[in-house]
């Protein structure tokens, strides 16, 4: 009996523990379900939100990419417009520097004009004016010319009739810079050709001497003058030497 009684009373613990074994069991279940759904209800919500990031994440891409396109079209457009200022800022300069220089024309112009109107002429008379002052000049320039012709021409009469009436002519006098060259000589003939004429100053009759490396060589007699060329005689009794090409004169009598 006693037997049955602590078998019962083995029944009853194990059931009492079996229970309370059960409820605790129970318990961690319930608890775990719960742990269980709310983490799904977490994993579910990251999810969401994972897609919306990954929605936000391609919308802010296009926003980036049309944000990049406006970019460079709006710095195109700027150097663009950066180019069309520095033209339109040339072309500004451009005008003022054509502005400033029209401006001092017409103030130059003005002044002439006020400068004709003090004199009380008319432009058109000013250019007549002009136009016979020229001619004049011309004219002067002209009778200028001839003077200096009749002027040599009265020089060389001049010197041939002192040659015809003067005993121990020297011929007249030549400039006292004047030096030339001997080009050609003929010494069967006594004469040369020299480098200098009219436009240095030689005159019909003028005398030259001849020297080579310093020393006296010969005495010319001048028989004919061109532009710039001259023949002369040697002079008898000066002939100290062959006169040859190359060798250099000067005036006998040099003009004071």
């Amino acid at each position: 009996m006693l037997i049955r009684i602590s078998l019962i009373i083995a029944i009853l613990a194990a059931l009492a523990v079996g229970a309370l074994n059960f409820v605790k069991v129970k318990d961690k279940i319930e608890k775990l379900r719960t742990e269980r759904d709310e983490w799904h209800g977490k994993f579910t919500k990251t999810d969401e939100d994972l897609n919306r990031t990954k929605g936000e994440l391609d919308t802010a891409k296009k926003d980036l990419k049309q944000t990049k396109d406006t970019l460079e079209l709006t710095t195109a457009e700027k150097e663009k417009a950066v180019a069309e200022a520095a033209t339109q800022l040339a072309k500004a300069t451009e005008l003022t520097t054509k502005l400033t220089s029209t401006t001092e024309q017409r103030d130059v112009a003005q002044q002439e004009l006020q400068r004709y109107k003090v004199i009380g002429f008319t432009p058109e008379q000013i250019l007549a004016f002009g136009k016979q002052i020229k001619e004049a000049q011309d004219a002067l320039e002209v009778a200028t010319e001839e003077k200096k012709i009749l002027s040599h021409k009265l020089t060389t009469l001049q010197v041939k009739y002192d040659a015809l009436t003067k005993e121990d002519y020297h011929g007249p006098p030549l400039p006292a810079s004047l030096t030339g060259k001997v080009l050609v000589t003929d010494p069967k003939w006594e004469f040369v050709v020299l480098d200098v004429g009219q436009d240095q100053g030689v005159l019909t009759y003028g005398e030259l001497l001849v020297n080579r490396n310093g020393k006296l060589v010969a005495k010319l007699r001048v028989l004919s003058v061109q532009k710039d060329r001259a023949i002369a005689n040697v002079i008898p009794g000066w002939k100290l030497g062959e006169v040859m090409e190359g060798d250099r004169v000067i005036a006998a009598y040099p003009a004071s």
